[in-house]
């Protein structure tokens, strides 16, 4: 070991760079990591270095040798992080949101985003999820909150494990509802699985009225990909699609609530998470 690769105090661990240097990779690389696949110190320790021990880069010696042996990085990382939950198994995430428990949902949730990725995750863990939980609704069974819960964890966790990527795309995204339209959750998926892309979006979230949307569009230096989501028909709003048109954005559209409406030729409409991601990347 170099110099430069000796622990940064004899207790605490190493440091990124000595890491970095240990291993043979960029800083960079060992930071994203440590932030997407959650291999190392604690991301969120307020005034203390990031310090790795040596089982810390134990793991990640034997992620290298899976990347060199063909596998991708997300592939490796759920390798060396142990046995993966079976992808698709929602009984599990259902039990634990039933019952309140926040944190066996969220680490039930971020163990699959890991291994499996967003598209993955989301459309075979937790739309089914979603589709019990307004089946029991249908049924008469109050379990709105349960829903939220749900919701809520799915957000929190994406924040978490697809961060937006290190380096600003040129032409970013922008992820919107329209006006009166408050289920953000489909574009929160949406951004993460951009991101596990490289590409960046700005999420302007809920409820954004038009104005407030093309006044976003006039801070970018090139009119950018605009997606307006609307999960009922009276918050599909062509005069939002008409205002983006207007700015010079490309404008997509998702959502049910736009089934019904007539919209301008150049609008373009997107049919589920796949086609968004594969189109926008």
């Amino acid at each position: 070991m170099s110099a430069g690769s000796a622990p940064a105090s004899d207790a605490a661990g190493y440091t990124v760079r000595a890491v970095a240097e240990r291993l043979g990779i960029p800083t960079a690389t060992l930071r994203s990591w440590n932030r997407r696949y959650n291999i190392g110190p604690p991301q969120h320790r307020p005034g203390k270095h990031r310090l790795y021990t040596e089982a810390d880069i134990a793991l990640l010696g034997r992620m290298l040798t899976l990347i060199q042996d063909g596998a991708s990085p997300a592939g490796a990382a759920a390798a060396v992080r142990g046995p993966a939950p079976r992808l698709g198994d929602h009984f599990p995430l259902l039990a634990a949101a039933f019952t309140l428990e926040t944190r066996a949902v969220s680490d039930y949730l971020e163990a699959h985003f890991r291994a499996y990725g967003v598209v993955d995750t989301w459309d075979r863990l937790c739309r089914p999820a979603f589709a019990d939980i307004v089946a029991r609704q249908d049924a008469g069974e109050g379990c709105i909150d349960v829903e939220h819960l749900l919701s809520w964890c799915i957000t929190s966790v994406l924040h978490r494990t697809d961060p937006p990527p290190d380096a600003s795309t040129a032409r970013p995204v922008v992820l919107a509802c329209t006006s009166g339209e408050t289920h953000a959750l489909p574009l929160e998926v949406l951004r993460a699985a951009l991101a596990e892309r490289g590409v960046d979006a700005h999420m302007l979230g809920p409820d954004v009225p038009t104005s407030a949307l093309t006044d976003s569009l006039a801070r970018h230096d090139q009119p950018p990909a605009v997606v307006l989501w609307s999960q009922q028909e009276s918050t599909a709003l062509s005069s939002a699609v008409r205002a983006c048109l207007d700015a010079g954005a490309r404008v997509f559209v998702g959502g049910p609530g736009w089934d019904s409406v007539i919209l301008p030729e150049a609008t373009a409409r997107v049919v589920s998470l796949v086609d968004a991601v594969d189109r926008l990347s």
